[in-house]
């Protein structure tokens, strides 16, 4: 999972968090050892991308995430780091590095290798049809490196993608941007996201952790509401949860707890309908500024917070002032699958009468 991952610990713009869905209090012999880690690996993860002519590198995240190495008697836990890293090239510009470093690329980077693959898939179908618009990030390299680190070999796997400067949708919903943001604006956001999840859908694939943070704004933005030239296109980004539509889902809990539908907290396997439930709630915190459900931080078990609150909680009334989009939300968040949108073109039919009232 990401963002709320179960054993994930993390240190963020030189602040140290625990991120985990079981216990969000932080664990100080965990974050030492995860700060003094970082100093060993760190100039390590430089020199290598430094040998590919990377200049100017600012490592912005480090994360470590233990995962336990299945069909295997006495089975070691694989100790896998991960982390976000800003960098000049000289043909690419400036770039943001994804990267994982493991023992055993197999298995500590196949998160990484299946977002690589997923990224050449959309970008591929993006080059190849002219009119089918970007779904995600230009992927301008992938590479698998061996390291030497405290003399053992580690395979270090990176994706490079542009830089984007306006950051992700996240940002503008921050509690001082909200305010800034007409109505107008919120509701190209909404539609926008509505298509990029349509167009994912259409080429095969669900997404399964839809939320403002892993959606990228490209282009410009502007304080002039009338101006809508330079509103960003919108680009879904962090595909390691992304899984093919004609597969059989597993049925593992995947994805950031606070978007998560109601079926996936009761062990059912991804589907549209998870994919749009994740949209309801997106949609809802564009319009609010604030999502629809929360949990106490302070909670001894918030999983069973967040399920509760999915499964049992009555989907959230609008204020009059965005009472027009009720209809949408009410079907978007059904807590039953079947009453629930079966697909993102019916959102957006909904979205194009709404407009045109």
């Amino acid at each position: 999972m990401k963002n709320s991952t179960i054993k994930n610990r993390a240190i963020k713009n030189s602040t140290i968090k625990k991120n985990t869905m079981k216990n969000s209090a932080s664990n100080p012999s965990i974050i030492q050892a995860l700060q003094a880690q970082s100093q060993q690996l760190l100039p390590i993860i430089t020199q290598a991308l430094s040998a590919l002519l990377y200049y100017e590198i600012t490592h912005q995240r480090i994360s470590q995430q233990d995962s336990q190495q299945k069909n295997q008697i006495d089975a070691k836990i694989l100790i896998v780091y991960q982390g976000l890293t800003r960098a000049q090239h000289p043909q690419f510009g400036c770039v943001m590095i994804k990267w994982q470093l493991s023992a055993d690329v197999s298995q500590g980077a196949s998160h990484l290798i299946h977002e690589a693959d997923v990224l050449k898939y959309l970008n591929a179908l993006s080059k190849n049809q002219n009119n089918h618009a970007a779904i995600a990030p230009l992927m301008l390299a992938y590479e698998n490196l061996t390291v030497q680190i405290l003399e053992q070999s580690q395979q270090l796997t990176i994706i490079v993608m542009p830089y984007y400067p306006n950051g992700s949708l996240a940002n503008q919903l921050s509690a001082q941007k909200h305010l800034l943001l007409t109505d107008k604006i919120k509701h190209r956001f909404i539609v926008q996201t509505a298509h990029l999840i349509a167009n994912l859908h259409k080429a095969g694939w669900l997404y399964n952790d839809i939320k403002p943070s892993n959606i990228l704004l490209d282009g410009f933005l502007t304080n002039d509401a009338d101006n809508s030239s330079i509103m960003p296109n919108l680009l879904l980004t962090d595909f390691a949860l992304a899984a093919s539509i004609n597969k059989s889902m597993a049925v593992n809990l995947a994805g950031t707890p606070a978007y998560l539908a109601p079926e996936r907290w009761q062990g059912q396997g991804a589907t549209l309908q998870s994919d749009i439930y994740a949209f309801g709630i997106m949609m809802y915190e564009i319009l609010m500024g604030k999502r629809p459900f929360k949990v106490n931080i302070e909670s001894s078990d918030p999983m069973i917070e967040w399920a509760t609150q999915h499964c049992q909680q009555p989907v959230p009334k609008f204020p009059s002032e965005y009472s027009r989009y009720q209809y949408i939300i009410d079907k978007a968040l059904a807590k039953q699958m079947e009453r629930r949108y079966q697909n993102m073109k019916e959102i957006l039919r909904d979205l194009t009468l709404l407009k045109n009232k």
